[in-house]
């Protein structure tokens, strides 16, 4: 058997933290794998880093590449503050593997972007880093996402038929006649915090304000008609979507809790569509949206197979922890990235090491 100890540091497109995960990972005979969680803990992004990071798409290309340097330089440090609170010793850890902000994603046009500069971190923490796992699927034609599924299959086998994370997208994975699928669903939770912060708030905690909202029918037959829906997998969402297309459906400036209410409406229909679609009997959900009680019961409704919520560790880690098994995986010179998920013309082993 083989193990390894790694950081998995996972930033999502919501923008809710910055998650450490220190985990052993094993891989035994049957080329399984197994994992135990030793620390885990979620960094508040500073206001001055949040503030750039909402405004990403207007900053011109030297702020952007400022603010790439400073991100791995606050990333490296929450690294080192992780190792010091929990007596990690940096000399055990065999890598650090991260995914980086998502700044820009159009593998149509052949190019995924992740800031949050690797090469920083492994010169400030000392520990080889594991980053840009995505960018070569891209280049086999791929979707470069999602990168999750893999994790689904390796560590979650067993807990449920389907496998959905609500984050800032909302996606899922299955296997279906013996190969893993897995796409982009729809919007999660970035347009639900982008209309929170219309009333000051950085989220709409446990969805009430959503509950207070009316649906508004005529918004969700628009958002439900998207082209996106109709589309065949694999396929994938970035923010460039949302400004294009989901956005300018909505008004930021009044209704605020009609449209958090309709939103939700139209994530909850989105999601059990794939999943009667697909004959799903079950689904584990993990990341933000699975703390979001009116989302869930929303998604109650139109779904009737069994829903499973893990852990509060798992449902706010584990996106961190796969990625720490995608690190695994390129140091065992394995495929981390499947092409059966990603429309790839072949499996790769993703990623670029920087050694300190």
């Amino acid at each position: 058997m083989q193990s390894y100890h790694l950081i998995g540091l996972m930033s999502g497109t919501s923008l809710d933290g910055v998650d450490l995960v220190h985990t052993r990972l094993t891989r035994n005979e049957t080329v399984s794998w197994s994992f135990e969680i030793l620390h885990a803990h979620t960094f508040a992004f500073t206001e001055t880093l949040l503030d750039q990071l909402h405004s990403l798409s207007s900053l011109p290309g030297s702020q952007l590449m400022q603010l790439d340097h400073d991100l791995g330089t606050f990333f490296a440090d929450c690294i080192l503050e992780f190792i010091s609170k929990n007596g990690i010793q940096k000399e055990q850890v065999d890598a650090i593997a991260t995914h980086g902000q998502t700044v820009f994603h159009q593998p149509a046009k052949g190019f995924t972007t992740q800031i949050g500069n690797p090469a920083v971190i492994a010169v400030r923490t000392g520990i080889p880093t594991i980053g840009d796992f995505r960018t070569k699927d891209v280049l086999y034609g791929g979707q470069g996402a999602p990168l999750v599924p893999i994790g689904d299959t390796y560590l979650f086998r067993g807990e449920a038929t389907a496998f959905l994370n609500i984050g800032g997208f909302a996606n899922i994975s299955f296997v279906e006649n013996g190969v893993v699928k897995a796409f982009d669903v729809c919007p999660g939770n970035l347009p639900l915090n982008q209309l929170a912060r219309a009333k000051g708030m950085n989220y709409d905690k446990d969805g009430l304000l959503a509950g207070k909202g009316e649906l508004n029918y005529f918004l969700l037959d628009l958002l439900n008609s998207l082209e996106f829906y109709t589309q065949k997998a694999p396929k994938s969402l970035g923010n460039e979507w949302l400004e294009n297309h989901f956005y300018p459906l909505l008004k930021f400036d009044k209704d605020i809790e009609n449209n958090l209410a309709t939103v939700v409406e139209h994530i909850a229909v989105q999601i059990a569509k794939i999943l009667e679609d697909h004959q799903l009997d079950s689904v584990m959900i993990t990341g933000g949206g699975a703390k979001n009680p009116f989302l869930i019961e929303r998604l109650k409704r139109y779904y009737k197979g069994r829903i499973v919520l893990p852990s509060e560790e798992i449902i706010d880690f584990k996106e961190a922890l796969i990625f720490a098994l995608l690190g695994a995986l390129y140091l065992e010179k394995e495929p981390n990235c499947l092409a059966s998920v990603t429309g790839a013309s072949k499996d790769v082993c993703g990623g670029v090491l920087h050694l300190p």
